[in-house]
């Protein structure tokens, strides 16, 4: 389908947009509504659907088809990053099966495009034991990195769990989309045992599951690690201090993978904090939560809540949009968990608005880690609604809050800050807000492009700091991919879902998260 049949589609005065060839879409399992939005509405996300994939084209290497880090806004070739990263490598992937879906490229062009991807996946060099992916890679040759190659710093090579959960995402939405694919991608991904970095015992050894380590280095480096094997397979490694342990984050999608896959227990869902404890032992974290324990699966869980600008809501850690939002593109999370993430996601959304527009008066919103407009790459959130007290800040001056923890000591609340500075947006984190606040995304989005200089060939430059209108003028796969994988799911019969949520998938997953209900209102 060419693109001119799409907008087509797109201004047609059917009740949804719906492809031909797209498989009936299973009952319930998504948000996302297209009816949502008028024709010009429409019309204009293809473009931006199309103008973005073109951003993924450029960054995509001719020989190995590994997407780069990142390109220039010219999207010129010789600004391509000489890096990348599984995570990276699964963008391009699902961002391929938009493309495809959504008329850019043909189906035989998109099985030309995964398929040199998944050639050269299946040459890389991996963990033997585990099966896992490095975390660097040069795009062109396939060669693991071991010095970086914008000042030659040496790299101690890592294998993170969550960069490799968004690449065996992937390449399951590979395997279901093209029966002339699932083979190869299976390949690639049998080898993948995320068991690897799971701790059964990381919460007390009667605790009844386990979290994730962040990765493992298999061998030592500076400042060493923790050494141990949860498996038994192969030599020790040097695993990462800490745990991901908190529900409310993008790594979420480890957990999605490897319960999906069988090799975790369903009762990990439940061990990640939503919010740590009411007590002063966490007195650390952002501010009071409220909340008490229920139990699920066996599972003790404190069903914690922040409060903020009249919301009840469940932290992320840093209080990013992607943290968030992104496992949502491919789990149906607020259908399947209308208690929990049904509630979180539009409040998660709206304090993120109520943020940019009220307290700090931007005049703009969408705050995720993405391009520093004034230096390479930061983390930008909403600082309340994160669960670190450092917090992730939405401006360049870092402005952070204190609401302090109300009956600890040294927790005493602090004034609220009298003004923000410089305030950073990102686009990727806008149009992963379309599904539960759609009018106010495409608004905000009309008003980026009205505002600044923040469009390129490739669509929506990465970030623009809103007070001095400075503009990263460059792309990241990730952040792309993050914007084709919404509206690969909006503008395409929920393409990227539908393909990771087989039979199994729903079967493993389904339950545990519908029995949950978090601290949040209904009504609210």
């Amino acid at each position: 389908m060419k693109r001119r049949s799409i907008l087509a589609l797109a201004a047609g005065t059917s009740a949804a947009l719906v492809l031909p060839g797209s498989p009936a879409r299973a009952a319930g399992t998504v948000p996302y509504d297209v009816t949502a939005f008028t024709d010009s509405q429409r019309r204009e996300l293809v473009r931006y659907a199309a103008d973005t994939w073109r951003s993924m084209e450029a960054l995509a290497d001719p020989t190995t088809g590994l997407p780069a880090d990142n390109i220039d806004g010219d999207l010129g070739e010789d600004s391509r990053s000489a890096y990348t990263s599984p995570t990276n490598i699964g963008c391009y992937l699902w961002s391929a099966i938009v493309a495809r879906k959504l008329g850019f490229i043909s189906r035989q062009a998109a099985r030309e495009r995964i398929g040199k991807v998944l050639d050269t996946l299946a040459s890389l060099q991996r963990h033997p034991y585990s099966g896992m992916f490095y975390n660097w890679y040069d795009p062109a040759t396939g060669d693991m990195l071991t010095t970086w190659p914008e000042d030659g710093s040496p790299i101690y090579p890592f294998l993170s769990s969550v960069d490799n959960g968004w690449l065996a995402a992937a390449l399951m939405v590979v395997g279901n989309d093209d029966p002339s694919l699932r083979r190869r991608a299976n390949a690639v991904r049998k080898d993948m045992n995320f068991a690897f970095y799971y701790n059964p015992d990381a919460l007390g050894e009667d605790f009844g599951a386990g979290q994730f380590r962040g990765g493992f280095w298999p061998e030592e480096p500076p400042g060493g690690g923790v050494l141990d094997n949860y498996v038994g397979s192969g030599p020790d490694v040097w695993f990462t201090g800490h745990h991901y342990g908190t529900h409310n984050s993008e790594t979420r999608i480890i957990g999605y993978v490897a319960i999906a896959l069988g090799q975790v227990p369903v009762e990990h869902y439940f061990a990640p904090a939503r919010t740590f404890a009411d007590n002063c032992d966490w007195s650390w974290q952002e501010m009071k939560p409220v909340g008490d324990f229920q139990n699920y699966l066996g599972i003790e869980v404190f069903e914690g809540a922040y409060q903020y600008r009249g919301l009840r809501f469940v932290p992320s850690w840093g209080g990013s949009m992607f943290e968030a939002l992104m496992p949502d593109l491919f789990v149906p999370e607020a259908t399947w968990g209308p208690n929990s993430w049904g509630r979180n996601h539009p409040a998660f959304v709206r304090g993120q608005i109520e943020h940019g527009l009220a307290e700090a008066g931007y005049g703009h919103w969408g705050f995720s880690p993405a391009s520093d407009p004034h230096g390479t790459y930061r983390e930008y959130g909403v600082d309340p609604m994160g669960l670190d007290s450092a917090g992730y800040t939405s401006d360049k001056e870092r402005t952070t809050v204190d609401y302090g923890f109300a009956g600890c000591p040294d927790r005493e609340p602090q004034p609220e800050p009298d003004h923000y500075g410089d305030g950073v947006v990102t686009p990727h984190a806008v149009f992963l807000a379309l599904p539960y606040a759609p009018m106010e995304a495409m608004e905000q989005l009309t008003r980026l492009r009205a505002d600044f200089d923040i469009y390129g060939t490739g669509g929506f430059y990465d970030a623009v700091a809103v007070r001095s209108a400075t503009v990263a003028r460059r792309y990241l796969a990730l952040d792309q991919g993050m914007i084709l994988g919404a509206l690969g799911n909006l503008l395409g019969d929920d393409v990227i879902r539908s393909n990771f949520c087989d039979d199994r998938t729903e079967h493993r997953l389904r339950h545990a998260i519908g029995i949950e209900e978090f601290n949040i209102p209904a009504d609210q």
